[in-house]
């Protein structure tokens, strides 16, 4: 059965598109970036595309590429664009799909909407979580602002060097589950996301 993935993490480059490209990989979805902003050469499309070697993975088009490497609400305010929640259209595939977000949860898209906003409740939202001091804290409002808007948070991909204690504690205080984790690996090519999405496909299923 078809299902959709949302994938957010607790804030900007925590590894949030390597661990949409291992999701990708093991369910053979197909992959969905709604906004990006800057990296139009080098897109996440692109660096999915790149990592991805099965052949069922469709990619489906940006419904906003914006100019400028910024928060969604002011890179479109510089390309003099609106970006907004009802003007994004999720593709139609019967394919599983994986859709990524930009940033974090609460990132504005434009005055009145943040990234939140783009989560549908047929979603299951994985949300990326690397160690640093304060993601602790992090980690825990944004699975508090999921519970908030009633979506549901499907579980967590750790990310990075490991950091038992942190991940402990937000095993414990979220009661979520652990997809899996991420090493900080030397590089990431379609071999190692191969390995990692053979590991993570029993937690995803």
């Amino acid at each position: 059965m078809s299902q959709k993935y949302f994938i957010t993490g607790i804030g900007t480059e925590v590894g949030k598109t390597i661990a949409a490209a291992i999701v990708t990989e093991a369910l053979e979805a197909d992959y969905w970036k709604p906004i990006q902003a800057g990296d139009l050469e080098n897109s996440d499309s692109h660096k999915v595309k790149r990592l991805i070697s099965n052949k069922k993975t469709t990619f489906h088009k940006n419904a906003f590429a914006l100019m400028t490497p910024m928060s969604p609400h002011a890179a479109a305010q510089i390309d003099g664009v609106e970006v907004s929640a009802a003007k994004i259209e999720e593709p139609i595939t019967e394919n599983s799909l994986v859709i990524e977000g930009a940033g974090g949860l609460l990132v504005p898209i434009n005055d009145k909407e943040t990234i939140a906003d783009l989560i549908k409740p047929d979603y299951n939202v994985i949300l990326v979580s690397r160690h640093y001091l304060g993601s602790i804290n992090h980690t825990l409002l944004t699975v508090e602002a999921l519970k908030a808007r009633n979506l549901n948070c499907a579980g967590i991909i750790f990310s990075g060097e490991e950091h038992p204690s942190t991940e402990e504690i937000i095993r414990k205080m979220t009661g979520l589950p652990v997809i899996g984790r991420i090493e900080q690996e030397p590089y990431f090519d379609q071999n190692v996301i191969l390995e990692y999405a053979v590991i993570f496909r029993n937690n995803l299923m």
